[in-house]
């Protein structure tokens, strides 16, 4: 039984099951580390429940639940990848987010000096971006029926007028872009749980994407298509579109941007790029007439300097998704059966 004081400080104690009691060891864990490090007017006023202004636009609302493993690794943590992870998925909507909400299950005995250091690259990620969290909630669970912690966040946003973004909005003959390289966050993942060291450090591409989305939009308003590639990578994403739109997908291997390093490391481990996942990375389709512009805008911002075209959605009864191979060949993109990588976001 955990005798310890569930009063200490961050630096000292760890979670107790008092923490999650609702009494005065709930109250200071939420004064003392959540709202010191994600305060903003919002959060600030104490209430259950976010009273927020009216919001003129559709609302696009998205939740995600984290269960990485490791929580820390290259490029990123738990904390901020929960705040990513969330922002983007409301961005593919072609939404600028507005408000965040967290939830954590935290287990018996987690340190809350690491308990800090997520919440603090939360609030980090969160200033960064410009979108408050401004209500959550925290659980406590007995030591063995959880993994240190467990993170859900939501995120609400607008849509613009004039945008519609949507799977269904997928046709024939549209350019498919890619922001940049791929496999990065899945491979950073992997080489911190197995220990594997490569001559260069690969980091995650864990990233926030609505500002790119936005300079997108401004480009070209009738986008069709954005999604992020993350569990499966880019093959999940690029069928499951090409199922649900009742379209085919022709890619070129050549264009797709893989880094060496990360080649290297997947060769290595017998992994297929194409399946392993990205937290920084977007897909859009659009008209082939907007698709120099929207390329520009891509490469013109941080996150997109690597951006390609990599193919063109065509017709196909069977929905595939086939790549011209760098040798000329042409092999199908399937869905992946298992998973390549689990616990990965």
């Amino acid at each position: 039984m955990n005798t310890q004081d569930p009063t200490l400080s961050a630096r000292t104690g760890s979670i107790d099951m008092a923490h999650g009691g609702g009494g005065r060891a709930t109250a200071e864990l939420i004064s003392d580390l959540f709202q010191q490090h994600l305060t903003n007017p919002i959060l600030d006023q104490g209430n259950d429940a976010a009273l927020l202004p009216p919001a003129a636009g559709r609302l696009v609302m998205s939740t995600d639940g984290h269960v990485i493993s490791p929580i820390f690794f290259p490029g990123g943590d738990i904390g901020s990848l929960a705040v990513h992870g969330t922002l983007n998925d409301v961005a593919m909507a072609g939404a600028k987010p507005l408000y965040l909400t967290a939830g954590f299950i935290l287990e018996e005995g987690f340190p809350l000096a690491n308990l800090e250091r997520i919440v603090i690259s939360m609030a980090r990620a969160a200033e960064a971006a410009g979108v408050p969290v401004v209500t959550g909630d925290t659980k406590v669970v007995e030591k063995g029926k959880g993994d240190g912690v467990f993170i859900t966040t939501t995120g609400l946003g607008v849509v613009p007028d004039g945008v519609h973004v949507s799977v269904e909005r997928a046709n024939p003959g549209q350019a498919i872009l890619l922001s940049g390289s791929i496999g990065d966050h899945g491979v950073a993942i992997l080489s911190k749980r197995e220990n594997l060291e490569f001559e260069t450090e690969i980091r995650s591409d864990s990233a926030a994407l609505h500002t790119l989305v936005a300079d997108m939009i401004s480009a070209a308003p009738g986008i069709a298509v954005l999604r992020d590639p993350t569990r499966g990578g880019l093959a999940a994403t690029l069928n499951e579109i090409a199922r649900t739109a009742k379209v085919g997908i022709h890619l070129e291997e050549d264009a797709i941007p893989i880094k060496p390093d990360v080649r290297a490391a997947c060769e290595l481990l017998g992994l297929d790029p194409l399946y392993v996942a990205n937290e920084g990375k977007l897909v859009c389709f659009c008209e082939p007439r907007d698709a120099d512009a929207v390329l520009a805008a891509m490469q013109a911002h941080p996150l997109g300097r690597d951006a390609a075209m990599i193919g063109t959605v065509t017709e196909d009864d069977a929905h595939l998704v086939e790549m011209e191979t760098e040798i000329g060949g042409v092999r199908v993109v399937d869905w992946l059966a298992g998973e390549q990588l689990p616990r990965i976001c």
